[in-house]
């Protein structure tokens, strides 16, 4: 019989051996890439869009990388949302243009004065190269600044090379509404669910070629990613893409906790566990636990605690709130979880519950939550009270059919 001390050495020794199989068997993009490069190339200038995520295993970025594998042919960095070095903490937070202090040579934003980049940035070069952890969630904005990078190869005559992460929340499941037209935002340009279940890889191609943007397209797929898989099975290292998804748990919870942001409800911005905290003042723990049946919230336990948050909403303010533990991974579903949360705080506090006015992402005049949302008639049934499970059971057809749609720009089974 083991002891305690032997059963948690054998499962310590099993974790470690799954890591270690994983770590040799994934291979992110940036390092298929260098294994065979394209031929389109060679004596060719390369852009790169990327940010402090853009590592190999070895913790080597890849800028750095590619200047010694082509030296003197990385000729311009581009940098998405919250800076190249991750810097920026919240949003429309701009970052401006730098020279990178190590190449020596010009980082554009594309969260500054321009979001899309222009005639004069890539001028500068003949490929564009993109390596960015995405975080499989609709919101994301790093995807429609690929998708802007798109439009502005085929319209300037470049290509574009993507090099293809794990979709850190899995490939397997779908979540959420499609966006609506009347939703369309910096957070919203294409109709997408909000856990879309793709990589960044295939979401280029689907954006390339659904939505006919038709631009010069190279993916370099991984080695060994299957779909089934979490960040937490990759052994791959997590750089957080940005400043508050800083583990593979709050990028989990994210698709449905990004909710909070169109509320006077903190989100955990300015704690150390942004996005699994979230509370208020005025929330009464015991009155939310009450709202729910036992099976409503499968896959995680709500931790009943208190917050001060030091920056955003209710800064130097105690919150009374909760922390998600994500209990399993798979009966888990962050967009359904986080409605049914929403709602329950509605119907508790409706007196002190409000909506974020705008702006939001550079939008001035309407609901930050129906950006968010996708759908103002999202927002209408919650606030009505409406059954959850009968608006999720109301997307279903749509759901059904952008799965047979993405199927299609499937690289990995």
């Amino acid at each position: 019989m083991l002891s305690f001390e032997n059963l948690r050495g054998a499962v310590s020794e099993g974790r470690k051996e799954k890591f270690v199989r994983h770590m040799k068997k994934i291979k992110t993009g940036l390092e298929i890439f260098f294994k065979k490069p394209p031929e389109s190339i060679q004596n060719k200038r390369i852009g790169l869009l990327c940010n402090q995520a853009s590592v190999d295993r070895n913790f080597q970025h890849a800028r750095m990388l590619i200047n010694k594998k082509f030296p003197g042919q990385l000729t311009a960095l581009f940098s998405p949302q919250h800076g190249f070095f991750g810097e920026k903490q919240d949003n429309m937070i701009e970052s401006g243009d730098i020279r990178d202090p190590v190449l020596d040579i010009p980082v554009f934003s594309l969260y500054g004065k321009s979001r899309k980049p222009t005639r004069e940035m890539f001028d500068r070069i003949d490929v564009l190269i993109i390596d960015l952890q995405d975080a499989g969630t609709r919101v994301y904005t790093f995807i429609y600044t690929m998708a802007y990078c798109l439009e502005a190869a085929e319209k300037f005559n470049k290509k574009v090379i993507v090099l293809d992460r794990p979709n850190p929340v899995g490939g397997t499941r779908l979540e959420g509404n499609l966006l609506s037209g009347e939703s369309t935002s910096f957070v919203g340009l294409y109709p997408i669910p909000m856990r879309h279940g793709l990589t960044i890889g295939e979401i280029a191609f689907l954006f390339n070629s659904q939505f006919n943007i038709g631009c010069d397209l190279k993916i370099i797929p991984m080695d060994g990613w299957k779909r089934s898989f979490y960040f937490s099975d990759t052994g791959l290292p997590w750089i957080p893409p940005s400043p508050n998804l800083p583990t593979p748990a709050s990028a989990m919870v994210y698709p449905g906790q990004v909710l909070w942001e169109g509320t006077n409800i903190s989100e955990g911005r300015g704690t150390a566990q942004p996005f699994e905290l979230f509370g208020a003042p005025f929330i009464d723990t015991s009155k939310i636990l009450s709202y729910f049946d036992r099976n409503d919230l499968p896959g995680i336990i709500l931790r009943e605690t208190l917050f001060e948050p030091t920056s955003n909403k209710y800064k130097k303010e105690l919150c009374q709130g909760f922390q998600i533990h994500i209990t399993d991974q798979d009966k888990y579903q962050p967009y359904t979880t986080t409605l049914m949360l929403l709602q329950a705080v509605i119907a508790v506090h409706g007196d002190l519950f409000q909506w974020k006015m705008p702006p939001y992402e550079y939008e001035f005049k309407r609901l930050p939550i129906d950006l968010i949302l996708g759908d103002k008639k999202t927002r209408q049934k919650i606030e009505g009270l409406d059954k959850i499970n009968e608006i999720t059971d109301s997307w279903k057809k749509e759901l059904k059919e952008f799965a047979e749609i993405s199927k299609k720009y499937y690289l990995y089974k």
